[in-house]
């Protein structure tokens, strides 16, 4: 008995996506869509067969998502209590670091002057060292003003960890009340005048520095 015929097209559209999922697998860091048209060539739908294997996945052990127009797997969020080590140490920021992590979100790229103007007080080096250890901060240039001060932004690791796909998804001030988020992060954030679409979810303890 004859074995029905493979349309043309699907052989090369499912290689295709082949070649996305074994990229994004090797990789070391998140992929751009044009970073990954470079692996597999011009002739691969790189959005399509994104599509493709984000519903794939979706719901599964192992799951592909996009943050920052950056893609990579990660595990489901839900299983991250089964692979936490018993000996890891949750990392507490202190109340200076949860309100400089905020004022470098939501006003980002910023300086260090600039975020103690808007702080009102001024921050140790040692602050923004543990926002760069975490790698949810990193430099960004510098101004072009008289001193060329350094400027900060958030990185890939900020939007991964607080599950955000970019600066827009930032979580806005009724969110966070309803969530009963803002102690003691409510000190920052009401400092700053921020409207509905200018907080940011944080986790954070100790005192201020």
């Amino acid at each position: 008995m004859a074995m029905p015929m493979e349309p043309a097209a699907a052989r090369p559209m499912e290689d295709g996506i082949r070649a996305v999922e074994a990229t994004l697998f090797a990789a070391e860091e998140p992929l751009s869509v044009e970073d990954i048209a470079a692996y597999v060539g011009a002739g691969v739908d790189v959005k399509t067969a994104l599509a493709e294997l984000a519903d794939h996945y979706a719901g599964r052990g192992i799951e592909l998502v996009e943050r920052g127009r950056r893609w990579h797997f990660q595990t489901a969020a839900d299983l991250a209590h089964i692979l936490r080590r018993e000996r890891e140490e949750s990392r507490k920021l202190s109340r200076a670091a949860v309100e400089t992590l905020a004022i470098i979100a939501y006003h980002e790229p910023v300086s260090r002057a600039e975020i103690e103007a808007i702080r009102g007080v001024q921050i140790s080096k040692g602050t923004l060292d543990v926002l760069m250890e975490a790698g949810w901060v990193r430099p960004a240039g510098r101004r072009e003003v008289p001193g060329r001060p350094l400027t900060f932004a958030t990185t890939q690791e900020f939007l991964t960890h607080f599950g955000l796909k970019s600066r827009r998804d930032l979580p806005g001030i009724d969110d966070l009340k309803a969530a009963g988020l803002l102690d003691p992060v409510d000190v920052a954030l009401e400092r700053l005048g921020l409207e509905r679409d200018d907080e940011v979810e944080l986790e954070s303890g100790g005192e201020d520095a």
